[in-house]
Protein backbone atom coordinates (compact mmCIF):
# COMPACT_ATOMS: atom_id res chain seq x y z
CA UNK A 1 0.00 0.00 0.00
CA UNK A 2 3.33 2.38 0.50
CA UNK A 3 4.41 1.76 -2.53
CA UNK A 4 1.14 2.84 -4.20
CA UNK A 5 0.95 6.28 -2.14
CA UNK A 6 4.36 6.84 -3.43
CA UNK A 7 3.74 5.93 -7.19
CA UNK A 8 0.06 7.65 -7.15
CA UNK A 9 2.03 11.13 -5.84
CA UNK A 10 4.74 10.32 -8.26
CA UNK A 11 2.22 10.58 -11.14
CA UNK A 12 0.35 13.31 -9.80
CA UNK A 13 3.42 15.65 -9.43
CA UNK A 14 4.80 14.68 -12.67
CA UNK A 15 1.54 14.62 -14.43
CA UNK A 16 3.10 12.45 -17.38
CA UNK A 17 1.83 12.54 -21.16
CA UNK A 18 2.51 8.89 -21.25
CA UNK A 19 3.24 5.68 -19.09
CA UNK A 20 4.69 2.78 -20.66
CA UNK A 21 5.96 -0.20 -18.34
CA UNK A 22 7.71 -3.22 -19.45
CA UNK A 23 10.50 -5.89 -18.32
CA UNK A 24 13.35 -7.71 -19.55
CA UNK A 25 13.44 -11.58 -17.94
CA UNK A 26 13.47 -12.37 -14.63
CA UNK A 27 15.35 -15.20 -13.10
CA UNK A 28 13.66 -14.99 -9.73
CA UNK A 29 9.85 -15.60 -11.56
CA UNK A 30 10.31 -17.18 -14.81
CA UNK A 31 10.11 -15.11 -17.78
CA UNK A 32 9.65 -12.18 -16.16
CA UNK A 33 8.83 -10.38 -19.17
CA UNK A 34 5.50 -12.26 -20.10
CA UNK A 35 3.85 -11.10 -17.23
CA UNK A 36 5.18 -7.25 -17.29
CA UNK A 37 1.93 -6.50 -18.60
CA UNK A 38 -0.61 -7.43 -16.10
CA UNK A 39 1.94 -6.64 -13.22
CA UNK A 40 1.88 -2.91 -14.74
CA UNK A 41 -1.23 -3.14 -14.99
CA UNK A 42 -2.46 -4.72 -11.95
CA UNK A 43 -0.30 -1.59 -10.07
CA UNK A 44 -2.38 1.26 -12.54
CA UNK A 45 -5.66 0.30 -13.01
CA UNK A 46 -7.27 1.81 -9.71
CA UNK A 47 -5.22 4.84 -9.89
CA UNK A 48 -6.39 7.95 -11.62
CA UNK A 49 -3.73 8.50 -14.25
CA UNK A 50 -4.85 11.95 -14.99
CA UNK A 51 -4.67 12.38 -18.53
CA UNK A 52 -1.73 10.19 -19.28
CA UNK A 53 -1.84 7.49 -22.20
CA UNK A 54 -1.30 4.25 -21.17
CA UNK A 55 1.15 2.25 -23.31
CA UNK A 56 2.92 -0.73 -22.57
CA UNK A 57 4.77 -3.88 -24.96
CA UNK A 58 6.32 -7.28 -24.57
CA UNK A 59 5.29 -10.83 -25.01
CA UNK A 60 1.55 -10.58 -24.39
CA UNK A 61 1.32 -7.89 -26.50
CA UNK A 62 2.96 -9.58 -29.53
CA UNK A 63 1.14 -13.01 -29.37
CA UNK A 64 -2.58 -11.83 -28.00
CA UNK A 65 -3.57 -8.16 -28.08
CA UNK A 66 -6.78 -8.10 -28.64
CA UNK A 67 -7.19 -10.39 -25.65
CA UNK A 68 -5.12 -8.17 -23.62
CA UNK A 69 -6.53 -4.65 -24.35
CA UNK A 70 -10.25 -6.36 -23.52
CA UNK A 71 -9.08 -7.44 -20.39
CA UNK A 72 -6.86 -4.20 -19.62
CA UNK A 73 -9.06 -1.85 -20.76
CA UNK A 74 -7.25 1.36 -19.50
CA UNK A 75 -4.67 0.61 -21.37
CA UNK A 76 -4.55 2.80 -24.72
CA UNK A 77 -2.42 1.51 -26.93
CA UNK A 78 0.14 -2.05 -27.07
CA UNK A 79 3.17 -2.33 -29.19
CA UNK A 80 3.47 -5.81 -30.51
CA UNK A 81 7.16 -6.99 -31.44
CA UNK A 82 10.33 -5.27 -30.37
CA UNK A 83 9.04 -2.14 -28.60
CA UNK A 84 12.35 -0.02 -28.53
CA UNK A 85 12.11 2.10 -31.72
CA UNK A 86 8.53 2.45 -32.09
CA UNK A 87 8.08 3.61 -28.74
CA UNK A 88 10.61 6.56 -29.88
CA UNK A 89 8.53 7.19 -32.75
CA UNK A 90 5.38 7.24 -30.86
CA UNK A 91 6.83 9.60 -28.49
CA UNK A 92 8.15 11.89 -31.50
CA UNK A 93 4.89 11.71 -33.41
CA UNK A 94 3.12 13.05 -30.11
CA UNK A 95 4.35 16.24 -30.26
CA UNK A 96 2.21 17.02 -33.50
CA UNK A 97 -0.33 14.90 -33.69
CA UNK A 98 -2.22 12.36 -31.07
CA UNK A 99 -4.04 10.83 -34.04
CA UNK A 100 -0.67 9.71 -36.13
CA UNK A 101 -0.50 7.37 -32.97
CA UNK A 102 -2.44 5.02 -34.79
CA UNK A 103 -0.54 4.98 -37.79
CA UNK A 104 2.42 4.12 -36.27
CA UNK A 105 4.14 0.35 -37.45
CA UNK A 106 3.57 -2.22 -34.46
CA UNK A 107 1.00 0.03 -32.28
CA UNK A 108 -2.31 -2.11 -31.68
CA UNK A 109 -5.39 -0.48 -30.11
CA UNK A 110 -9.32 -0.26 -30.02
CA UNK A 111 -11.48 2.62 -31.28
CA UNK A 112 -14.87 2.62 -31.61
CA UNK A 113 -15.00 -1.59 -29.77
CA UNK A 114 -13.19 -2.81 -32.99
CA UNK A 115 -9.56 -3.88 -33.13
CA UNK A 116 -6.65 -2.26 -35.10
CA UNK A 117 -3.46 -4.01 -35.42
CA UNK A 118 -1.01 -1.98 -37.53
CA UNK A 119 1.42 -3.24 -40.16
CA UNK A 120 4.61 -5.26 -38.24
CA UNK A 121 7.49 -2.73 -38.10
CA UNK A 122 10.93 -4.10 -39.36
CA UNK A 123 12.52 -6.26 -37.06
CA UNK A 124 15.98 -3.92 -35.47
CA UNK A 125 19.15 -5.60 -37.26
CA UNK A 126 21.35 -3.58 -35.59
CA UNK A 127 21.37 -3.48 -31.59
CA UNK A 128 24.08 -1.49 -31.25
CA UNK A 129 22.11 1.80 -31.41
CA UNK A 130 19.77 0.30 -28.38
CA UNK A 131 22.84 0.84 -25.93
CA UNK A 132 23.94 2.35 -23.84
CA UNK A 133 21.19 1.49 -21.00
CA UNK A 134 20.85 4.14 -18.17
CA UNK A 135 21.06 2.32 -14.57
CA UNK A 136 21.96 5.77 -13.15
CA UNK A 137 17.50 6.41 -12.84
CA UNK A 138 17.85 3.24 -10.40
CA UNK A 139 18.64 3.11 -7.09
CA UNK A 140 21.86 1.70 -6.09
CA UNK A 141 19.61 -1.24 -3.58
CA UNK A 142 17.91 -2.39 -6.77
CA UNK A 143 21.07 -3.86 -8.26
CA UNK A 144 21.69 -6.32 -5.03
CA UNK A 145 21.11 -9.67 -5.78
CA UNK A 146 22.11 -13.21 -3.84
CA UNK A 147 24.59 -15.48 -6.13
CA UNK A 148 26.16 -18.77 -4.82
CA UNK A 149 25.82 -17.51 -1.30
CA UNK A 150 26.62 -13.99 -1.78
CA UNK A 151 24.93 -10.81 -1.99
CA UNK A 152 26.33 -8.96 -5.05
CA UNK A 153 25.77 -5.95 -7.22
CA UNK A 154 24.37 -7.29 -10.70
CA UNK A 155 22.49 -6.81 -13.72
CA UNK A 156 21.03 -8.70 -16.65
CA UNK A 157 22.50 -7.80 -19.73
CA UNK A 158 21.78 -8.30 -23.70
CA UNK A 159 24.42 -9.39 -26.31
CA UNK A 160 22.46 -10.65 -28.79
CA UNK A 161 18.67 -11.32 -29.40
CA UNK A 162 16.95 -14.23 -31.11
CA UNK A 163 16.99 -18.13 -31.11
CA UNK A 164 18.01 -20.52 -33.98
CA UNK A 165 15.69 -23.23 -32.06
CA UNK A 166 12.03 -23.56 -31.97
CA UNK A 167 10.94 -25.63 -29.04
CA UNK A 168 7.20 -26.11 -28.64
CA UNK A 169 6.98 -24.56 -25.14
CA UNK A 170 9.41 -21.42 -25.86
CA UNK A 171 8.35 -18.07 -25.44
CA UNK A 172 10.62 -17.65 -28.23
CA UNK A 173 8.72 -18.77 -31.09
CA UNK A 174 6.34 -15.99 -30.57
CA UNK A 175 8.64 -13.49 -31.86
CA UNK A 176 9.72 -15.66 -34.34
CA UNK A 177 5.73 -16.52 -35.97
CA UNK A 178 5.52 -12.49 -35.58
CA UNK A 179 8.78 -11.90 -37.47
CA UNK A 180 8.06 -14.96 -40.02
CA UNK A 181 10.42 -17.10 -39.02
CA UNK A 182 8.02 -19.80 -39.53
CA UNK A 183 9.80 -22.76 -41.45
CA UNK A 184 12.14 -25.21 -39.54
CA UNK A 185 13.71 -28.54 -39.40
CA UNK A 186 12.30 -31.21 -38.78
CA UNK A 187 15.39 -33.12 -37.23
CA UNK A 188 17.25 -30.31 -35.90
CA UNK A 189 14.45 -27.85 -34.29
CA UNK A 190 16.15 -25.07 -35.98
CA UNK A 191 14.40 -22.21 -38.11
CA UNK A 192 15.49 -22.12 -41.63
CA UNK A 193 17.10 -18.71 -42.33
CA UNK A 194 18.23 -18.17 -38.49
CA UNK A 195 21.27 -15.77 -39.62
CA UNK A 196 18.76 -13.20 -40.49
CA UNK A 197 16.86 -13.41 -37.30
CA UNK A 198 19.99 -13.72 -34.90
CA UNK A 199 21.45 -10.16 -34.34
CA UNK A 200 24.31 -8.66 -31.79
CA UNK A 201 25.83 -5.63 -30.74
CA UNK A 202 29.67 -5.43 -31.48
CA UNK A 203 32.25 -6.39 -29.40
CA UNK A 204 33.47 -2.93 -29.22
CA UNK A 205 30.41 -1.49 -27.38
CA UNK A 206 29.97 -4.68 -25.36
CA UNK A 207 33.41 -4.37 -23.72
CA UNK A 208 32.29 -0.38 -23.47
CA UNK A 209 29.66 -0.72 -21.36
CA UNK A 210 30.95 -3.74 -19.16
CA UNK A 211 33.66 -1.65 -18.36
CA UNK A 212 31.11 1.58 -18.01
CA UNK A 213 29.12 -1.03 -15.41
CA UNK A 214 32.41 -2.42 -13.55
CA UNK A 215 34.21 0.83 -13.19
CA UNK A 216 31.68 3.33 -12.38
CA UNK A 217 28.84 1.11 -11.23
CA UNK A 218 30.45 -1.33 -9.17
CA UNK A 219 29.09 -4.21 -10.94
CA UNK A 220 30.21 -7.62 -10.51
CA UNK A 221 27.92 -9.61 -11.88
CA UNK A 222 26.61 -9.66 -15.63
CA UNK A 223 24.11 -12.03 -16.42
CA UNK A 224 23.27 -12.40 -19.78
CA UNK A 225 19.65 -12.88 -21.16
CA UNK A 226 21.09 -14.41 -24.62
CA UNK A 227 18.72 -16.90 -25.33
CA UNK A 228 21.35 -18.96 -26.44
CA UNK A 229 24.68 -17.46 -25.76
CA UNK A 230 26.75 -20.06 -27.41
CA UNK A 231 25.18 -19.39 -31.12
CA UNK A 232 26.45 -15.75 -30.89
CA UNK A 233 28.22 -14.46 -33.88
CA UNK A 234 31.54 -16.50 -33.48
CA UNK A 235 33.99 -13.09 -34.44
CA UNK A 236 31.87 -11.17 -31.68
CA UNK A 237 32.32 -13.66 -29.03
CA UNK A 238 36.07 -14.20 -30.21
CA UNK A 239 36.78 -10.40 -30.19
CA UNK A 240 35.55 -10.11 -26.92
CA UNK A 241 37.06 -12.73 -25.22
CA UNK A 242 40.45 -10.96 -26.56
CA UNK A 243 39.52 -7.90 -24.83
CA UNK A 244 38.14 -9.37 -21.42
CA UNK A 245 41.15 -11.43 -21.30
CA UNK A 246 43.70 -8.74 -21.23
CA UNK A 247 41.59 -6.65 -19.08
CA UNK A 248 41.42 -5.85 -15.28
CA UNK A 249 37.77 -6.16 -15.16
CA UNK A 250 36.43 -7.41 -12.27
CA UNK A 251 33.61 -9.44 -12.79
CA UNK A 252 31.69 -12.30 -13.12
CA UNK A 253 29.34 -13.67 -16.25
CA UNK A 254 26.56 -15.50 -16.16
CA UNK A 255 25.36 -17.23 -19.32
CA UNK A 256 22.14 -19.60 -20.65
CA UNK A 257 23.41 -22.07 -23.21
CA UNK A 258 22.63 -25.45 -24.96
CA UNK A 259 24.78 -28.00 -23.52
CA UNK A 260 25.62 -29.37 -27.17
CA UNK A 261 27.40 -26.17 -27.68
CA UNK A 262 29.83 -27.44 -24.85
CA UNK A 263 33.05 -29.00 -25.90
CA UNK A 264 37.10 -27.71 -24.88
CA UNK A 265 37.19 -25.60 -27.32
CA UNK A 266 33.91 -23.50 -25.87
CA UNK A 267 35.55 -24.40 -22.34
CA UNK A 268 38.00 -22.09 -23.22
CA UNK A 269 36.43 -19.50 -24.84
CA UNK A 270 34.27 -19.10 -21.93
CA UNK A 271 37.17 -19.34 -19.63
CA UNK A 272 38.62 -15.94 -21.55
CA UNK A 273 35.10 -14.55 -21.45
CA UNK A 274 35.09 -14.67 -17.93
CA UNK A 275 32.30 -17.19 -17.82
CA UNK A 276 31.38 -18.30 -14.17
CA UNK A 277 28.45 -19.79 -14.23
CA UNK A 278 26.27 -21.70 -17.13
CA UNK A 279 22.65 -22.25 -17.13
CA UNK A 280 21.13 -25.19 -19.32
CA UNK A 281 17.61 -26.53 -20.07
CA UNK A 282 17.73 -30.34 -19.45
CA UNK A 283 13.72 -29.55 -19.03
CA UNK A 284 12.99 -33.50 -19.17
CA UNK A 285 15.24 -36.72 -19.18
CA UNK A 286 12.46 -38.74 -21.76
CA UNK A 287 13.81 -38.05 -25.52
CA UNK A 288 10.74 -39.39 -27.20
CA UNK A 289 8.81 -37.06 -25.30
CA UNK A 290 11.07 -34.02 -25.52
CA UNK A 291 11.57 -34.85 -29.59
CA UNK A 292 7.84 -35.30 -30.01
CA UNK A 293 6.24 -33.32 -28.06
CA UNK A 294 8.49 -30.32 -27.29
CA UNK A 295 10.30 -29.99 -31.00
CA UNK A 296 13.75 -30.25 -28.59
CA UNK A 297 16.42 -32.25 -29.71
CA UNK A 298 18.92 -32.70 -27.26
CA UNK A 299 21.38 -35.65 -27.31
CA UNK A 300 21.51 -37.11 -23.52
CA UNK A 301 25.51 -38.22 -23.66
CA UNK A 302 26.38 -34.79 -24.86
CA UNK A 303 24.24 -32.97 -22.14
CA UNK A 304 26.35 -35.23 -19.70
CA UNK A 305 29.60 -34.32 -21.16
CA UNK A 306 28.92 -30.92 -20.83
CA UNK A 307 28.20 -31.22 -17.25
CA UNK A 308 31.36 -32.40 -16.75
CA UNK A 309 33.50 -30.53 -19.00
CA UNK A 310 32.05 -27.52 -17.31
CA UNK A 311 32.48 -29.10 -13.75
CA UNK A 312 36.42 -29.81 -14.54
CA UNK A 313 37.18 -26.43 -15.42
CA UNK A 314 35.60 -25.06 -12.45
CA UNK A 315 32.56 -23.17 -14.33
CA UNK A 316 29.60 -23.67 -11.90
CA UNK A 317 26.46 -25.65 -13.87
CA UNK A 318 22.51 -24.63 -13.00
CA UNK A 319 20.46 -27.13 -14.82
CA UNK A 320 16.69 -26.01 -15.79
CA UNK A 321 13.81 -28.74 -15.60
CA UNK A 322 10.18 -28.47 -16.70
CA UNK A 323 7.01 -30.46 -14.63
CA UNK A 324 3.66 -30.16 -15.48
CA UNK A 325 3.94 -30.23 -19.46
CA UNK A 326 0.75 -31.51 -21.53
CA UNK A 327 0.76 -35.06 -21.59
CA UNK A 328 3.73 -35.62 -19.27
CA UNK A 329 3.29 -38.32 -16.42
CA UNK A 330 4.92 -39.09 -13.20
CA UNK A 331 7.29 -41.52 -14.88
CA UNK A 332 8.48 -38.72 -16.83
CA UNK A 333 9.47 -36.88 -13.53
CA UNK A 334 10.94 -39.28 -11.92
CA UNK A 335 13.31 -40.20 -15.11
CA UNK A 336 13.98 -36.49 -15.06
CA UNK A 337 15.06 -36.74 -11.29
CA UNK A 338 17.28 -39.86 -11.94
CA UNK A 339 19.05 -37.85 -14.83
CA UNK A 340 19.76 -35.38 -12.95
CA UNK A 341 21.41 -37.26 -10.53
CA UNK A 342 23.66 -38.61 -13.03
CA UNK A 343 24.35 -34.66 -13.91
CA UNK A 344 25.17 -33.27 -10.03
CA UNK A 345 24.36 -29.50 -11.19
CA UNK A 346 25.76 -27.11 -8.78
CA UNK A 347 22.21 -25.58 -8.75
CA UNK A 348 18.99 -27.27 -9.74
CA UNK A 349 15.93 -25.18 -10.80
CA UNK A 350 12.41 -26.85 -11.69
CA UNK A 351 9.91 -24.65 -13.11
CA UNK A 352 5.87 -25.35 -13.41
CA UNK A 353 5.39 -25.61 -17.29
CA UNK A 354 3.19 -21.96 -18.05
CA UNK A 355 1.34 -22.26 -21.35
CA UNK A 356 2.74 -19.14 -22.84
CA UNK A 357 -0.65 -18.30 -25.20
CA UNK A 358 0.38 -18.42 -29.18
CA UNK A 359 3.04 -21.69 -28.47
CA UNK A 360 1.93 -25.16 -29.86
CA UNK A 361 2.46 -26.49 -26.35
CA UNK A 362 -0.20 -24.05 -24.85
CA UNK A 363 -2.38 -24.70 -27.99
CA UNK A 364 -1.93 -28.92 -27.13
CA UNK A 365 -2.85 -27.85 -23.48
CA UNK A 366 -6.16 -26.46 -23.70
CA UNK A 367 -7.53 -28.89 -26.62
CA UNK A 368 -6.59 -31.32 -23.74
CA UNK A 369 -8.75 -29.25 -20.99
CA UNK A 370 -5.48 -28.65 -18.97
CA UNK A 371 -5.38 -24.88 -19.30
CA UNK A 372 -8.02 -22.23 -20.54
CA UNK A 373 -7.22 -20.16 -23.60
CA UNK A 374 -5.54 -17.27 -21.67
CA UNK A 375 -4.17 -17.66 -18.58
CA UNK A 376 -3.35 -15.07 -16.41
CA UNK A 377 -1.31 -14.43 -13.24
CA UNK A 378 1.79 -16.66 -14.44
CA UNK A 379 4.40 -17.49 -12.47
CA UNK A 380 6.25 -20.85 -13.37
CA UNK A 381 8.47 -20.27 -10.12
CA UNK A 382 5.49 -20.52 -7.74
CA UNK A 383 2.54 -21.79 -9.25
CA UNK A 384 1.14 -24.46 -11.92
CA UNK A 385 -2.10 -23.34 -13.98
CA UNK A 386 -2.82 -27.11 -14.66
CA UNK A 387 -6.45 -28.58 -14.34
CA UNK A 388 -6.69 -32.01 -12.60
CA UNK A 389 -6.06 -34.27 -14.85
CA UNK A 390 -5.51 -38.25 -14.73
CA UNK A 391 -2.24 -38.31 -16.11
CA UNK A 392 -0.51 -36.11 -13.34
CA UNK A 393 -3.08 -34.94 -10.81
CA UNK A 394 -2.25 -31.31 -9.87
CA UNK A 395 -1.54 -32.35 -6.30
CA UNK A 396 1.40 -34.84 -7.23
CA UNK A 397 2.58 -31.67 -9.75
CA UNK A 398 3.11 -29.75 -6.58
CA UNK A 399 4.75 -32.78 -4.67
CA UNK A 400 7.37 -33.18 -7.12
CA UNK A 401 7.60 -29.15 -7.51
CA UNK A 402 8.59 -28.77 -4.07
CA UNK A 403 10.65 -31.93 -3.35
CA UNK A 404 12.57 -32.34 -6.94
CA UNK A 405 16.01 -31.09 -5.62
CA UNK A 406 15.85 -33.01 -2.28
CA UNK A 407 14.91 -36.01 -4.41
CA UNK A 408 18.06 -35.46 -6.85
CA UNK A 409 20.54 -34.72 -3.99
CA UNK A 410 18.81 -37.75 -1.57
Amino acid sequence: MMFLKIFKKKINEFNPDFIFWSAISSHIHGEGEYVNIQNGYDLLKNLDTKNAILLTGGLQATSAAEIVLKRMPKINYLIAGESELVLLEILNNFENNTEELKNINGVCYFENNNFFQNKKQEIINDLDQLTPYNYDIFDNQVLNRPYNGRVVKGIDYEMSRGCIYSCNYCVETIIQKYYNFNEMSPKTGAIKNFKKYLRHKSSKIIFDELTYLNKKKNIELIRCQDTNFLTNDRNVLLELSALLDKSDLNIKIYIETRPEGINEKSIELLKKLKVDGVGMGVELADSDFREGELNRFADQEKTINAFKLLKENNIKRTAYNIIGLPNQDEKSILKTIEFNKILNPDNITVAYYSPYYGTKSQKKGEELGLFDEYESDVDSALRSKSKADDILPVSRLDYYKKQFVSLVRN
